[in-house]
């Protein structure tokens, strides 16, 4: 054998050893971060969302944002779906629960915590603050068929969904309101469906942007319906008016036709720390992502819902994160997605302002401007809706 094939013996032996090492040289240098390294990581990274349960809608957008918002690098963002009660728990959660940095929540649960205990949440508009508003949740009333309008549910049994949810927070209101007395229970959504449909109860509440997840695997063969709000009630004058239609819930509600109801405003609020802490600018970067991919929330594979949301609408009662406030003041022109016709909700809101003030200049009534915004709210549905009527429902979604 020749001194050259010997040696190119050797050299291919030696290639095959060093091959391994030189492998693993780099293993070994990812594989020296510590455990407490890796666990602050893990760690700097995640937010917390407390949402309802598991069919909520919130719940479905908070799984939509830990899909598009979640980045798992070391110095990216983590976001971390809770289910919770809803309603004024949530509020509790945020104000007073060590791991939630945010929870989705209704406009009005600031107010009703103040009128329940002065003492415990005062100045709480300070401590509670708002990111942006989500959706509209409609209030559904699901009967029997043998029920055919709220006054038949006298002194019958009604769920009235989990102790403290929101859905127990306004089906209270609302039901006082009409004068109709219940016998409330408390069921969640799956026990509250089944004793439905085995006549157990009549009627169950569920308070939640629709399609609801539950409602809509529902059948026709159920036996099962939705009880319409009278339009005329004073009811409508505190809250959105809305509609359950048969788009939401084709299996309960007749092509053509609608359920009318009303509606309350979800919110997504967060704890408000000290500007300098490590989660005002955990959140403050989580506020970042969000707002900054809000035009990836609008296609067909999210939730409809994300389609109302306004990020720049302001809620009275309330106060802004400020992270939030400065991304808005810093972006003017806030993506939002456009309907079919090609205008956006923001050039309705628009067409719908210079409408009023027109009415308001020819006709001496109130202008805008001294419109509430709960006016201006209600105001603003109604004309959607019309819009509707009118032939022009892809615009008005």
């Amino acid at each position: 054998m020749s001194s050259s094939n010997s040696a190119a013996r050797v050299l291919f032996v030696l290639m095959l050893f060093a091959a391994p090492l030189q492998l693993a040289q780099p293993q070994a240098q990812r594989a020296t971060i510590s455990y407490e390294e890796k666990k602050r990581q893990t760690n700097d990274i995640a937010v917390t969302i407390v949402t309802s349960g598991l069919s909520c809608t919130c719940a479905r957008f908070a799984e939509d944002i830990r899909n598009v918002v979640n980045d798992l690098q070391p110095d990216g963002l983590r976001v971390l779906p809770v289910l919770g009660v809803g309603g004024l728990q949530n509020v509790n959660d945020v104000l007073f629960m060590k791991g939630i940095d945010m929870g989705v929540v209704d406009e009005d649960n600031l107010r009703l915590l103040k009128k329940r205990d002065p003492q415990l949440y005062a100045n709480i508009e300070q401590r509670v603050q708002y990111i942006t508003k989500l959706y509209n949740s409609e209030f559904h009333v699901l009967a029997r068929n043998e029920i055919r309008a709220y006054d038949d549910l006298r002194g019958k049994m009604v769920s009235f969904n989990l102790k403290d949810s929101q859905t127990e927070v306004t089906a209270d209101i609302i039901f006082n309101a009409l004068g109709v007395d219940v016998q409330r229970l408390n069921y969640d959504n799956d026990e509250a469906i089944k004793k439905l449909k085995d006549g157990e109860i009549a009627a169950m509440i569920i308070l939640s942007g629709a399609p609801q997840a539950a409602l809509a695997k529902l059948k026709k063969e159920d036996g099962l319906h939705f009880l319409a709000l009278d339009r005329e009630s004073s009811i409508f004058s505190d809250y959105l008016p809305a509609e359950i239609t048969h788009e939401h819930y084709p299996n309960l509600i007749a092509e053509g036709t609608s359920v009318p109801t009303i509606a309350n405003r979800a919110l997504l609020v967060t704890y408000a720390w000290p500007e300098e802490s490590v989660r005002y600018k955990r959140v403050g970067k989580f506020v970042q992502e969000f707002f900054g991919k809000i035009d990836q929330f609008h296609s067909s594979a999210r939730h409809p819902k994300w389609n109302e949301v306004n990020l720049s609408a302001d809620i009275p009662g309330w106060i802004r994160f400020k992270p939030a406030a400065e991304w808005l003041a810093a972006h003017r022109t806030v993506a939002v997605a456009p309907n079919q016709a090609g205008q956006s909700a923001a050039e309705l809101r628009l067409a719908f302002e210079q409408f009023i003030e027109n009415y308001s200049a020819s006709s001496g009534r109130k202008t805008l401007k001294t419109l509430s915004t709960r006016e201006r709210d209600v105001l603003f549905a109604q004309f959607m809706q019309f819009l509707k009527s009118q032939g022009m429902g892809s615009s008005a979604r």
